[in-house]
């Protein structure tokens, strides 16, 4: 008897806004939006652009004479930190809140857009006066602490590049970018809190400096007040010279004129294989990109309070920590530490705390705290909540309502986006005033054009599995891989000449919403059948034991690939062969028959990176006795 086929996500359920929120939303027709960017998706962006603060109005909105290598608002002069600071501190946001930052061990320190300006030029001028000049690249390892945000924006100030490195990365890995990046500079601190243990980051950066041609300095916090070794003639202390006058001219420095094709930052990610890949980001496009995502899916208004959980070092930090909300004007909450520590309450604690009203996580960070279950979070009061948002990697349904229900109290309209290290800014994404599908990233933003095509590339109908592409250049793109480009040409806009291939599989409902499945490299082909990794592990949360789940494809002699499950029980569940059989079964009843698992392996920890994702491939490599590959973006 022929196996059937599995079904695909509830494409019908819909979860429509209040008229209170429709009524308020800075978007209240999307769709009509949407049509209007597609007529002229250049006029559209020139739009957007005259939101900000220009020393140079461009001469030219997009310049595709050289595809894919395309520009953005040439002729432009700017500076990302021109409207992430500069034009506020010439108005009354001046003494608005810019930053609020909590650390693990309860500390806080608040900056107005005044304080953190004055620190920002102290900053800047410290690193002038290390020889840093535009152009040059400075290495940022730090802990989520306020002064990654300054060292980042005082990079920016005068015209350097930075390349951040999430704190959490080994020695080999920070090496690694070190070396690559030819950095002048590394910023770091003695050391971070995360889940109440002291990482001794000073410590790492001396070894990986050991291993490469070190930089001219190194800058070092005080953070923790652990014991550090400090060399002499290259390490110094921040403190110590942010108190020094280095500059006649004290608390002031000048922001340096870029080109809006001029380069912010490098951002290192992992391909499925070999060297991680160098993301070059500029000014220009950028600003336009984040600024213009920001304000209209999250809906912000000036007296909100904004929480991203992520961390800086990954691209979500980079546009929705730092840049995304500094340009908006907006008020950040940013927390040091671990979610769950030292009570599975923490972050609803800070939400209740601190009045946050727009909360945007991961759905492994939710999926995580959905195993303490409702009791933590009900203890709190999170009215203030109005928007909840999803980033990483798809969320399952079962986690979105979850999300919705306990967390939004059934009130907060969840804004899934969908986008990478390489787009910069949300690609795909409803906003308020649009019904909701839980489990899909609903539509392309304004000025995106998506589709879903088959290997010829060709569009496929409703329904229908195939690979996810961009149509068109966007303001917020990368602009090409650091020092190779023809990789960027090969990795990104090979596949499907012309167009841009995200490398995720996703189908397209009746209605246009569109469903991200996930890598293209984590799609399982099982006697014929492809099936979507995401899917399958969706399957297997919404059976009462399960907290969290990756499913693999290995090797199988009759059905081509087998699949293999990791799971994460919650708490109170016991691992038995009783067990086994009940989820077997209920993956057949799910999904059909053709995706029970052949195995099941019940793991305390899943390989994630630290914006969320699962790296099979390393499961797989693991399972097969292979290398792992490159492991740098792995949060343990």
């Amino acid at each position: 008897m022929k196996e059937e086929k599995p079904i695909a996500q509830n494409t019908n359920e819909l979860f429509h806004p209040s008229p209170e929120i429709i009524a308020q939303a800075n978007v209240k027709d999307p769709e009509a939006a949407r049509l209007e960017a597609a007529k002229d998706i250049q006029a559209y962006w020139a739009k957007r652009a005259e939101e900000l603060d220009w020393y140079k109005k461009w001469d030219t909105v997009l310049d595709d004479t050289n595809k894919p290598f395309y520009k953005w608002f040439t002729g432009g002069k700017t500076n990302i930190v021109l409207n992430a600071l500069d034009r506020h501190v010439k108005t009354w946001r001046r003494n608005k809140l810019a930053l609020i930052w909590e650390s693990e061990k309860g500390e806080v320190r608040t900056f107005s857009y005044h304080a953190l300006n004055r620190e920002v030029c102290k900053f800047a001028n410290v690193l002038k006066s290390m020889g840093v000049v535009k152009g040059d690249l400075v290495t940022i390892y730090m802990p989520r602490i306020p002064e990654t945000v300054i060292a980042m924006l005082a990079t920016a100030k005068i015209g350097a590049v930075h390349s951040v490195v999430y704190g959490g990365f080994s020695v080999e890995a920070l090496h690694g970018r070190i070396e690559d990046s030819g950095s002048k500079v590394v910023i770091t601190a003695d050391g971070g809190n995360m889940n109440g243990k002291k990482i001794e980051l000073k410590k790492i950066v001396d070894e990986a400096l050991q291993r490469s041609g070190a930089p001219e300095h190194v800058v070092v916090i005080k953070h923790l007040g652990i014991d550090v070794m400090m060399e002499q003639g290259r390490d110094f202390w921040y403190h110590e010279l942010m108190t020094l006058p280095i500059s006649k001219n004290g608390l002031k420095c000048e922001t340096i004129e870029m080109d809006a094709e001029d380069p912010l930052f490098i951002l290192y990610t992992s391909g499925t294989t070999g060297k991680p890949k160098a993301i070059l980001h500029t000014h220009g496009g950028y600003s336009v990109g984040v600024h213009a995502t920001l304000k209209d899916v999250f809906d912000l208004k000036e007296e909100d309070r904004w929480w991203c959980t992520a961390d800086p070092g990954w691209i979500t930090g980079h546009s929705y920590i730092v840049y995304g909300p500094l340009i908006a004007g907006a008020t950040s909450v940013m927390y040091e530490g671990a979610p769950t520590y030292p009570y599975p309450d923490r972050w609803w604690s800070i939400i209740e705390k601190y009045g946050v009203t727009i909360f945007y996580s991961t759905p492994t960070a939710i999926r995580g705290l959905m195993r303490f279950g409702e009791s933590w979070a009900n203890r709190h009061d999170l009215s203030s909540l109005r928007l909840l948002g999803s980033v990483g990697e798809p969320i399952n349904p079962e986690a979105w309502r979850w999300f919705y229900k306990i967390i939004g109290k059934e009130k907060c309209p969840i804004m899934d986006t969908w986008w990478q290290t390489e787009t910069g800014m949300f690609m795909m994404a409803p906003m308020p005033a649009q019904p909701l599908k839980p489990g899909s990233a609903t539509k392309p933003f304004p000025g995106i054009d998506a589709d879903v095509v088959n290997a010829e590339g060709k569009s496929v109908a409703p329904g229908e599995e195939g690979f996810l592409i961009l149509k068109n250049p966007w303001p917020a793109m990368m602009r090409t891989i650091f020092k190779d480009p023809e990789r960027y040409v090969k990795t990104y806009w090979s596949t499907y000449p012309g167009y841009y291939f995200a490398g995720d599989s996703a189908r397209k409902d009746k209605d246009g919403y569109f469903w991200v499945i996930g890598r293209v490299d984590d799609v399982i082909k099982v006697s014929g059948y492809r099936l979507g990794t995401a899917e399958i592990e969706s399957a297997f949360i919404t059976h009462h034991s399960v907290a969290e789940a990756a499913v693999i494809g290995l090797p199988h002699e009759i059905k081509g690939m087998a699949i293999h499950a990791y799971l994460i029980l919650k708490a109170g569940n016991e691992a038995n062969d009783t067990l086994v059989d009940d989820l077997r079964k209920h993956i057949s009843h799910e999904l059909g028959p053709i995706a029970k698992p052949e195995k099941i392996e019940f793991v305390t920890s899943l390989p994630k990176t630290r914006s969320g994702k699962i790296m099979r491939r390393v499961l797989k490599a693991r399972a097969q006795g292979m290398s792992e590959g490159d492991i740098s973006t792995l949060e343990e």
